[in-house]
Formats: C-alpha cells, sequence, structure tokens
C-alpha cells in the first residue's frame, strides 16, 4: 500500500531521510521546514539541507514560523497527509498537526530511547564516552521524545569517532530505519512498545560554557569532550589570550615516554611530528590538530612550526 507521506525536517541529517523516502515507494506530498535563516561571516539567507532537497524534486513546500498559524494548518490539512514523518525538525509540534494525519505522525531519533532524549543525542553520547548508540523510530506525542518505539538499530562507537563521523552514520542508518518504519505502517503490521520511562535520559542542547576545556579533568573527559564538540562549535582553550580550538587528541597512555609531571593545562611535551602533550586533572593529552583563530584547521605539526609552544607553558588561562 502507498501511503501519502508529509515530511517535516531541516538540517542535512533529515535530508538524507528526505532522499529515502523519495526513492521508496510512497508518495511526498509535501515537506515543512524552517524558515530560512542568516548565517555566515555575511549573514546571508540560507536555505536548508531539506529545503535544497525539496526544491530540487519540485516538492510542495511550507517554511511557517508558527505551527498554530490556521494558514499553515489549512495548507497542511489540503495535503491530506496519512503519515506524517517528522526528522530534525527541532520544533515540538502541537497537537493540531499531531492529530491531522490518519496514521499519526513517526519521528526518527538519532539516540536508543528512552536514553538521550532532546536536542544533542549525538554529541551527548560522544561526550559521555558512550561505546553504543543507535536510531529509533517512534510515534509521536505533545511529550519530548516519549513516544512508543517502533523499531531500533544499534550503532557502535569507536573510541577515535567523532560527533560529526558519528552524525553521518546514523544519519544513512536512520534513514533505512525510517523507510522500514513506514513500511510496517502501511502494511499495518508495525510494533509498538512504551519507553520504559525510569530509564530516560537527557540530552538538552550545548552550551556555550561547555565548549571550553577544563584541564583539571581527567584526560579521557577531555579527549571525550573534544570529539563530542567536533567538528561543531569546537572545543577550545585559551592560549596567550586567544582562543584556541582543538580538532583532535588523545589520551597519552601511561608509558609513552612523558615522564614529567605538571600542572594541569601545563605543556609537558612536545613532538613536533605528533603535537603537544598537556597535562591534565589526571592522566595526559596528546594534542593533534587545531584551529587557531581566524585560520583553518590544521595538524599539531603545522601549527607548531609556525607557533612554537615551550615546555611548562600552560594553557586555559585568558
Amino acid at each position: 500500500m502507498t501511503l501519502r507521506l508529509v515530511f517535516m525536517g531541516t538540517p542535512q541529517f533529515a535530508a538524507v531521510s528526505l532522499q529515502a523516502l523519495l526513492e521508496s515507494s510512497h508518495r511526498l506530498v509535501g515537506v515543512v521546514t524552517r524558515p530560512d535563516r542568516p548565517r555566515g561571516r555575511g549573514r546571508k539567507m540560507a536555505f536548508s539541507a531539506v529545503k535544497e532537497v525539496a526544491l530540487e524534486h519540485g516538492l510542495p513546500l511550507l517554511q511557517p514560523r508558527d505551527l498554530k498559524d490556521p494558514e499553515f494548518l489549512a495548507a497542511l490539512a489540503g495535503w491530506e497527509p496519512e503519515l506524517i514523518v517528522v526528522v530534525a525538525f527541532g520544533r515540538l509540534l502541537p497537537s493540531e498537526v499531531l492529530n491531522l494525519p490518519s496514521r499519526g505522525c513517526v519521528n526518527l531519533h538519532a539516540s536508543l530511547l528512552p536514553r538521550y532524549r532532546g536536542a544533542a543525542p549525538i554529541q551527548r553520547v560522544i561526550m559521555e564516552g558512550e561505546r553504543e548508540t543507535g536510531v529509533t523510530t517512534m510515534y509521536m506525542t505533545e511529550e519530548l521524545d516519549a513516544g512508543d518505539i517502533i523499531l531500533q538499530e544499534k550503532v557502535e562507537i569507536p573510541p577515535e569517532m567523532t560527533a560529526g563521523e558519528l552524525h553521518d552514520e546514523l544519519a544513512v542508518v536512520g534513514a533505512r530505519l525510517l523507510v522500514r518504519t513506514v513500511e510496517l505502517i502501511a502494511a499495518g503490521r508495525a510494533p509498538r512498545f512504551p519507553q520504559e520511562e525510569a530509564k530516560a535520559t537527557y540530552a538538552p542542547p550545548l552550551k556555550p560554557e561547555e565548549e571550553e576545556i577544563k584541564w583539571q579533568e581527567k584526560a579521557e573527559r577531555i579527549v571525550n569532550l573534544i570529539r563530542g564538540m567536533n567538528p561543531l562549535p569546537g572545543a577550545f582553550t585559551w592560549r596567550e589570550g586567544r582562543r584556541l580550538k582543538i580538532f583532535g587528541a588523545r589520551v597519552l597512555e601511561d608509558g609513552e615516554g612523558v615522564p614529567v609531571n605538571g600542572r594541569p593545562g601545563e605543556v609537558v611535551a612536545v613532538r613536533p611530528r605528533e603535537g603537544f602533550v598537556v597535562q591534565a586533572g589526571r592522566g595526559r593529552v596528546l594534542v593533534t590538530a587545531v584551529q587557531p583563530p581566524g585560520k583553518r584547521i590544521m595538524t599539531a605539526e603545522e601549527y607548531l612550526r609556525g607557533h612554537p609552544l615551550k615546555v611548562g607553558e600552560r594553557l586555559g588561562c585568558e
């Protein structure tokens, strides 16, 4: 059975799912995405990734500022959707939207619910040092990410994986899972499992103050922060009163040839071909990739050629 679908989403993560649905047997009758926003240094208006796909395929498009606006709701109803599919739309849906389609609204979420509900599950799962995550499809309710689960698929997180790399993998796995979900709903065979509220955890949006590296923390947690903030917004430290973003780092294991103990944030070794070693509250961090102010991301080896570091210099002080 072919369903009439409306797709709601905004960033690249959602665009991957929209493309997968376009290649399925179901009919996309319309797309809803967030209003255009100014971006970049020039603050020029830019389309969302979902809008780009919608325009490429000539799909009807709505960009409401208010999801309860009568004109928007009338236009949405005019598409006569049987199922609304939501991926990273960025706003909670009101009951007026949730109750519109005959088959309900379903959502693809980038975690193994009920863990990591909220806006930043990919970054948070890396920052917490998790070794496994996944994607979940669920029926939507007015409560944040709390609807009944339809399908889930697990994904392993290698120790060196960044949030950007995990994002790209989950986008592909999630799109595949979403298509399977729609097929099951169309056939009337979609399962439904209530979430275990006692196991719920949350992944709130990242705060600017979380971007700064706190060298007094243990090395593993610092490296996880750097991985979780890569590629955006980027974890940073202070050097000579200026921000230095760090995009590559690993925990330096015991016995890797750094005999000196320093204070948290102190450079205890410089390895021109690898990077530089910084003392943490517990353990040490080998920094391998950085971005100086106004420059591109570069290897630590490149950085050291133009910005020499000395053993004993301390990072993290404005």
